[in-house]
């Protein structure tokens, strides 16, 4: 979707042609010295060197050169050794691409960094903050980031741009009762933590090679191809200078930092549990997959919560995300009917329907600063999502500044609309391609293995006791928002999808399934044990950037104030929930979605 646009590299001379251009030497004859050559031979060779001068100059300059006309734009002859220049219309694509690829003065073996003379390295106690601290550190999102100071709410209430981005928002801790539970993710009264299983997404990225709908790699081609000169002016004014440079699909600088952040997090929080690791001479397995993004997110999260180097601490496991690889961490990869738009990309009619709503007063507004190129709602979308990219890739974005705040409110829809169809509870594909988690979920709370292999999973790792343990006190898992989102579907966590089906003609109020709040960048899904003297056996919580959602769609979960369940309940539900998911059918099977059909359970429709 990306189009690359080429950039005009310029080159200096190297030192053996200074001679050529800028050396003088002395002549090195002695006064009973003779000269060699005539006056003829003098004036061939300066005429020699003077086409010489000029056509090194020119191989160099191209058409620049002493006889043309002044270019005040042109790079210096004594310039650097490159110059990468931004083409010269707006809405070009830049590029800088770190590190070069053989520097010169790269010598690995001059620059050892285990040199030995390390001083005393004594560890103290394991944290424990989820247990020892009377309040829970509460994560506010991303302090590096810059969005303008234009936005507030009545009564004082700031309003937090970086909330409205749906899947492209930070992840932020979660208010009490943001899910219906009025407790905190601390440990209960009378409770003890006994275990942790944590389920996180890859770090902020930069815009992925597809797009359902919008996508900020084709505004730049779409600028640059205009058949007349456009300009830009009042708040769109930056667009006649403003170039594209986003990368693709990799983390961000920000996006390391995130799962950084994670993993201190999590060690701050539940490193005590890594005593039952060293009592039982064992270290923990974690997992990710393939794509780059998500092993880089795997090994910042492990620099935070071991810290560098993390060799020997723990173990990675990275299962491949491709055709033909079955993984419960990126499940469509072997689902067919997930590779069909007309079964699993019902949110992009959603989304359009809606984008055509909420941008249209900003389409008006925005069009009268823009002439010669005729906007469409897709291309005001484009915007928004490059205030939120731009943001968080490079700091801050001028495309932020061009909505109101009822806007960015709509732009945050616009993710619950289009992942409520294509990822959630309202996906025919949800609960299949979230069971083969909730199967390795099952198996690692009862200590057994898979019997039957009926999904996602991948017998050949969840079989073997080194690459899928059991009995351990921790596990952390990484994959992306759309499987966080199939998982929560699978567990049937009906107070999330309390709202739907989701409307595309307004914003229902009170909603619980928001895309922002439940599938950001570094969302992470704590998956609390816990043993309690005032409730009999061993209970499980689900916590969702620090908010306790309750269990109560879950059979044999009753209300409970700290949104507990005894796991003995929540495994015979979710047993019976894996027993009653057809893959077969919902992957394979020649089904259809009849118009106006509508699912809350993340099931196809039955024949």
């Amino acid at each position: 979707m990306t189009v690359e646009h080429a950039t005009r590299e310029w080159k200096v001379p190297n030192p053996e042609l200074e001679s050529f251009l800028l050396a003088h030497r002395k002549p090195t004859a002695t006064a009973r010295s003779k000269p060699k050559f005539g006056l003829g031979s003098l004036l061939s060779a300066f005429a020699a060197g003077a086409l010489a001068c000029f056509l090194t100059q020119y191989a160099l300059c191209g058409s620049r050169c002493f006889f043309c006309p002044k270019n005040d734009n042109a790079p210096s002859i004594a310039a650097p050794d490159v110059f990468v220049l931004a083409s010269p219309w707006a809405g070009s694509t830049e590029r800088h691409n770190y590190p070069p690829p053989t520097p010169t003065n790269a010598f690995p073996s001059m620059f050892p960094t285990d040199v030995g003379y390390a001083g005393k390295t004594p560890t103290g106690a394991e944290p424990a903050v989820i247990a020892t601290a009377p309040s829970y550190p509460i994560h506010t999102g991303a302090p590096l980031l810059v969005t303008p100071d234009m936005f507030s709410r009545k009564k004082g209430k700031k309003f937090d741009l970086l909330t409205k981005w749906g899947n492209l928002s930070p992840w932020y801790s979660m208010e009490r009762g943001a899910f219906g539970v009025h407790s905190g993710p601390e440990t209960p009264d009378t409770c003890r933590v006994t275990g942790l299983h944590l389920l996180h997404r890859h770090g902020a990225r930069y815009p992925s090679a597809w797009a359902s709908y919008g996508g900020p790699a084709g505004l730049s081609s779409r600028l640059n191809a205009a058949t007349s000169k456009w300009t830009a002016s009042g708040k769109l004014n930056f667009l006649n200078e403003w170039t594209y440079k986003l990368g693709e699909e990799v983390l961000t600088p920000f996006g390391r930092q995130q799962l950084f952040d994670l993993g201190i997090s999590m060690r701050l929080k539940y490193g005590f549990l890594l005593k039952n690791f060293t009592e039982s001479n064992t270290l923990p397995v974690f997992r990710t997959e393939s794509q780059a993004r998500m092993l880089a997110s795997a090994q910042n999260f492990a620099i935070g919560f071991f810290g560098y180097p993390f060799e020997g601490q723990y173990q990675q496991s990275v299962t491949i995300e491709g055709h033909g690889f079955n993984n419960t961490l990126a499940p469509y990869t072997t689902c067919p009917n997930a590779q069909d738009s007309s079964r699993a990309d019902r949110g992009r009619g959603y989304l359009a329907k809606w984008a055509s709503v909420y941008l249209k007063r900003a389409l008006r507004r925005l069009q009268t600063q823009l002439t010669g190129y005729t906007l469409t709602i897709e291309d005001v979308y484009v915007f928004q999502q490059l205030c939120a990219y731009e943001t968080i890739a490079l700091g801050y974005s001028k495309f932020c500044e061009l909505f109101t705040e009822e806007e960015w409110d709509g732009f945050e829809y616009s993710f619950d609309l289009y992942f409520w169809y294509n990822s959630g509870f309202g996906f025919p594909l949800g609960r299949s391609q979230g069971i083969g988690y909730v199967q390795e979920l099952v198996a690692r709370l009862t200590h057994t293995p898979i019997l039957t292999h009926n999904s996602s999973t991948n017998a050949t790792l969840d079989d073997n006791p080194i690459t899928f343990p059991f009995g351990q006190s921790l596990y952390v898992d990484a994959t992306h928002e759309v499987v966080i989102l199939n998982v929560l579907t699978a567990l049937n966590l009906s107070t999330l999808a309390a709202q739907g089906p989701l409307p595309a003609d307004h914003i229902p109020k009170d909603r619980t399934f928001r895309v922002s709040q439940l599938a950001p960048f570094a969302t992470n899904v704590q998956f609390q044990l816990l043993e309690c003297t005032s409730v009999p056996g061993p209970q499980i919580r689900i916590i969702v950037n620090d908010g306790v959602v309750p269990l109560t769609g879950i059979a044999g979960c009753a209300a409970q104030k700290d949104g507990m369940c005894a796991v003995d309940a929540f495994v015979a539900a979710q047993k019976k929930i894996i027993g009653v998911t057809d893959w077969a059918y919902d992957c394979y099977g020649n089904w259809t979605v009849p118009d106006g059909w509508e699912t809350t359970t993340g099931e196809p429709p039955r024949s």
